[in-house]
């Protein structure tokens, strides 16, 4: 939890954060959180009734401190999404809880921001057509599955095939790379796929995943990407998107190194590619 702090005071001290660009969103309502997750489900989590095997799905401990930053998170990628419509770019210094399902927590993740996000938005009619990019180390299994029957949000999952989860689902449309991929090939491979999504899916909105978790030193990742390469994908990804005039909305995702001021500042990566791009 130490990360999202240190994120928000390092983009403070860069200056990209100010007084007239800083949201903060409160607690969803229900309404929002049941277009993409089950009635019982967020009643169990809210009222600490989980079982056993659920919490040691869930991966952390329940606590009040838990549950409102979990009721938190949806609605800054929510209103994140929605500063995007309006700016061109917004960025959530939070979100990217991919494994999250329909029914369950899993994998420190317990509501999944992007599918609420993307049934909110769509419900509304703000968007006819909405693209997922994730690019987090693990399949974003918990999107895929919610989002599997609505044609308007096409999930892209970029992952390394040989981490978590095991059991894989089946986004719209999923890379698993090899843990061996070298840095160029994974560049071109996020460039060349961006490229051919915005091409044929011609979305009006882009939600993308930065997972800082493909870092050749993060203890769950698996992947030998540099830092250099990171900020490489992040130029590319927001570059591609302001070059076809498609709103883009980023969440940080994954990233556990226990060094948490060096997490942050990879965290970071994808602030200051928007503040360059787009500023």
């Amino acid at each position: 939890m130490e990360k999202f702090g240190l994120l928000e005071n390092i983009c403070r001290e860069q200056n990209w954060l100010t007084g007239t660009n800083y949201f903060r969103p409160g607690r969803a309502k229900m309404a929002l959180l049941e277009l993409a997750h089950c009635s019982d489900y967020l009643a169990r989590f809210t009222s600490n009734q989980q079982t056993k095997q659920e919490l040691r799905r869930m991966g952390l401990p329940w606590s009040e401190g838990l549950l409102k930053r979990s009721l938190i998170a949806p609605n800054g990628t929510f209103l994140t999404a929605q500063l995007a419509l309006k700016h061109g770019i917004a960025c959530h210094l939070a979100g990217g809880t991919h494994h999250a399902h329909y029914n369950f927590a899993s994998g420190f993740c317990i509501l999944n921001d992007l599918a609420v996000t993307a049934k909110a938005l769509l419900a509304q009619k703000k968007v006819k057509k909405i693209l997922i990019f994730d690019c987090d180390v693990h399949q974003g299994d918990g999107t895929a599955s919610i989002l599997a029957d609505e044609p308007r949000a096409f999930t892209c999952s970029i992952h390394c095939e040989k981490n978590f989860p095991v059991r894989k689902a089946h986004s719209d449309l999923d890379i698993g790379l090899p843990i061996t991929v070298s840095e160029q090939d994974y560049l071109e491979t996020v460039a060349s796929t961006l490229q051919t999504l915005i091409i044929n899916q011609q979305p009006e909105l882009v939600i993308y995943d930065a997972g800082v978790d493909v870092f050749a030193g993060d203890p769950l990742g698996l992947l030998s990407i540099s830092e250099a390469s990171i900020k490489a994908r992040e130029k590319i990804v927001l570059s591609l998107c302001k070059q076809a005039h498609i709103p883009v909305a980023t969440v940080i995702g994954g990233g556990y190194d226990d060094n948490r001021l060096a997490l942050a500042k990879r965290h970071a990566f994808i602030i200051e590619a928007a503040h360059s791009i787009f500023c």
